[in-house]
């Protein structure tokens, strides 16, 4: 079985990230099937508390192409499953001023089940998306030179 994954590039840009954690995540029949067919998306995606559970909200998950009446929304709310341990730290993390939860990375585990890879973030200010740039570039001249 190929290992599906969908990752969220622009968050490693936007965000310094800290600690990261593997969630599951509830889904429906027809949402498993489009992300092993890998048509979903993490770009403007976000993790927030609801009471004490933890959502994932704004994941873009395409409708099934052969789902019926069955088929999901696309962005919908999906509760992420972690132990209550985790989720006191992340819930006492994000009450501090600036950290937010951010999915970087979607993928089927090898029993096949999905699980989303969420990371304690802090934003990054416009000075340092630019010195992120300027690395990158750096980097790739050194790569074509070699």
């Amino acid at each position: 079985m190929d290992v599906m994954e969908i990752k969220n590039k622009k968050a490693a840009f936007e965000y310094y990230l800290l600690d990261a954690f593997t969630a599951g995540i509830v889904l429906t029949g027809t949402e498993i099937k489009s992300i092993r067919s890998g048509k979903a998306s993490l770009k403007e995606s976000y993790c927030a508390f609801q009471e004490e559970e933890l959502f994932v909200r704004n994941m873009h998950i395409s409708t099934y192409d052969y789902g019926t009446y069955n088929n999901h929304e696309p962005k919908r709310e999906r509760k992420l499953l972690l132990q209550a341990r985790e989720l006191r730290k992340l819930k006492t993390k994000l009450e501090e001023k600036g950290f937010t939860l951010v999915p970087t990375r979607l993928f089927i585990n090898e029993k096949g089940l999905a699980k989303l890879e969420i990371s304690l973030a802090k934003g990054k200010k416009l000075y340092d998306k630019r010195d992120t740039i300027k690395k990158k570039d750096q980097q790739r001249d050194l790569d074509r030179e070699q």
